[in-house]
């Protein structure tokens, strides 16, 4: 197989993992606070993560230096604006409006990336791009006509979501997977632990009757080893492979995964819109990976091009 297919199937089921570890999010903060379950579940990846880089890849620690801790420190940062600018619009706005903004960034990627990287995304892409952006519009039926303070704060989390996606590729194939991940983790870990101590009720937070709740105990040990220390890992090493804009095409499938989660785990209703949003946004990650040739609107008039 292709590295590229691998690549993509890899972050396919990274996608998967986070879609389907939603509900067990959301049910984890309705005991502990947002900043401080993001610090924890971090914090665990981070020393899951270092301790597999002691035994497996102890090597890897030879290039530890300022330039590799520079840009696990810069990726890291703009991952845990994404989760604090997301926190704070959830305030002020509704989850479909904040699903739908922070989606967005399937749009913001190749916009950014011409940009940054130089890179062109072909017509497949656009098509995609295009297809998957309707496709989240139908499955969060968002009402764009009343905007608010908190659309503003998600559609900066969707702009560092971007960021992070863009870099991590930059980066990726400059160091080592494990050690880049780690300080990458660390860093988010660190940051949402100060928050969580400056803007929460810390005391709440970290006591023995919170953290002993089966809901919480469960969802951070799935959240801390599947979506946190192995997904991050998995995009860091696979984004190497693939475009950032297909990168953010496939995360898009993120809600659809959740919404089908919803319906069979907590019965939540899937409606004919939301449905078809989720075709629309899978005809778009497909649309990214067809040869441009085997979609007949996109083929290259010959008699016109003569």
């Amino acid at each position: 197989m292709k590295k590229p297919i691998y690549a993509d199937l890899s972050l396919l089921f990274v996608t998967l993992i986070w879609g389907t570890t939603f509900v067990l999010v959301q049910n984890a903060i309705d005991f502990l606070e947002p900043f401080a379950f993001n610090g924890i579940r971090f914090f665990i990846a981070a020393i899951l993560l270092i301790l597999c880089l002691l035994i497996f890849e102890r090597k890897q620690l030879k290039h530890l230096n300022f330039n590799i801790i520079k840009s696990g420190v810069f990726i890291g940062f703009w991952l845990f604006l994404g989760y604090v600018t997301q926190t704070i619009g959830l305030l002020y706005t509704t989850t479909s409006k904040a699903g739908f903004i922070t989606g967005l960034n399937v749009v913001l990627v190749p916009i950014f990336s011409m940009f940054l990287l130089k890179q062109i995304p072909n017509r497949n892409a656009f098509l995609g791009v295009g297809a998957a952006t309707i496709g989240l519009f139908f499955l969060t039926l968002t009402d764009v006509s009343s905007l608010n303070i908190g659309d503003g704060f998600v559609l900066i989390c969707a702009i560092s979501f971007a960021f992070q996606i863009i870099f991590t590729g930059k980066f990726s194939s400059k160091y080592p997977t494990l050690l880049l991940t780690v300080i990458q983790i660390a860093t988010v870990a660190i940051l949402s632990l100060i928050s969580s101590f400056i803007f929460e009720d810390w005391r709440k937070s970290f006591n023995l009757t919170t953290l002993e709740s089966n809901d919480v105990i469960i969802a951070l040990i799935i959240t801390s080893v599947f979506a946190t220390a192995l997904a991050f890992f998995i995009q860091t090493n696979f984004q190497k492979y693939t475009s950032a804009t297909r990168v953010a095409l496939i995360f898009a499938m993120e809600p659809v995964f959740a919404a089908i989660t919803g319906y069979f785990w907590a019965g939540e209703r899937l409606s004919i819109s939301a449905l078809f949003g989720c075709i629309l946004i899978f005809m778009g990650m497909i649309f990214a990976e067809m040869p441009v040739n085997k979609i007949p609107l996109l083929r290259k008039n010959k008699s016109i091009e003569g």
